[in-house]
């Protein structure tokens, strides 16, 4: 049996990724992980405030590669992946859906947040992926859909624990990091592309182009089909979906 990846369970933080990120740089050994009961100034895309809540997962994990961090974003999508693997045993997989970039979504509400953030040089390069996934409670974030785990589940006790579900979410996602480096992002690619949300639909992005959501390219952009026909990548920014 192989040994689970250590990691430390602490109170409170102002953040696990910022914490993470403290590490590398002080040349701690890796791989190693952070689970926080509570953050007080977790972060999400776009240097945004994480909305959290009671008894939710604030994780997050810290590698080292030799690839560089161009490369390393692509575990960004693994990361949701290896999300869908660990609450499949509690939500039917149909249920659940990735959205472009690093969103998790149940039933169509935001479920969980994933935040690559990497660095180094050299040739020695660092990958911290932050999970932020809502257990027991959704947050209540304006303008934007929500859900919690607890929302599918019926009891409260049957509900997992941050504590109990982490380990489950750390063995998913190093097997995604040993699928990445034995393959390369392709086999990411499909099947997140197999778990898409809306793919195929129109969509809107935040600098307001408008078109299908067609494909994910093999450098990660979302490709989008424009009315005349053009396609486009879109590399950074949010895409909104019609309803």
């Amino acid at each position: 049996m192989v040994d689970l990846t250590p990691f430390r369970h602490v109170k409170q933080i102002d953040s696990t990724n910022t914490e993470c990120s403290r590490l590398a740089r002080a040349g701690r050994d890796t791989p190693l992980w952070i689970l926080a009961d509570e953050q007080t100034h977790g972060r999400g895309r776009l240097n945004r405030p994480w909305q959290g809540g009671a008894a939710n997962l604030y994780a997050s994990g810290l590698y080292q590669f030799n690839q560089p961090p161009a490369r390393l974003a692509e575990l960004g999508f693994a990361a949701g992946l290896a999300v869908i693997e660990t609450l499949a045993q509690w939500v039917p997989a149909e249920q659940l859906r990735l959205k472009w970039p690093n969103d998790v979504m149940l039933d169509g509400a935001k479920l969980a947040g994933i935040l690559p953030e990497s660095g180094g040089a050299d040739g020695q390069y660092w990958l911290v992926t932050g999970f932020g996934i809502n257990l027991g409670q959704a947050p209540d974030v304006p303008s934007r859909k929500t859900a919690c785990l607890a929302e599918v589940i019926w009891g409260a006790s049957a509900v997992p624990k941050p504590i109990e579900i982490l380990p489950e979410l750390i063995v998913a996602f190093e097997g995604w990091i040993e699928r990445w480096q034995a393959q390369g992002f392709e086999p990411v690619r499909r099947a997140w592309l197999a778990n898409a949300f809306r793919l195929g639909q129109t969509i809107t992005t935040s600098d307001g182009r408008t078109g299908i959501f067609e494909d994910l390219r093999k450098n990660g952009a979302l490709v989008l089909r424009k009315a005349d026909g053009q396609a486009i990548e879109i590399s950074a920014g949010e895409v909104f979906f019609s309803e």
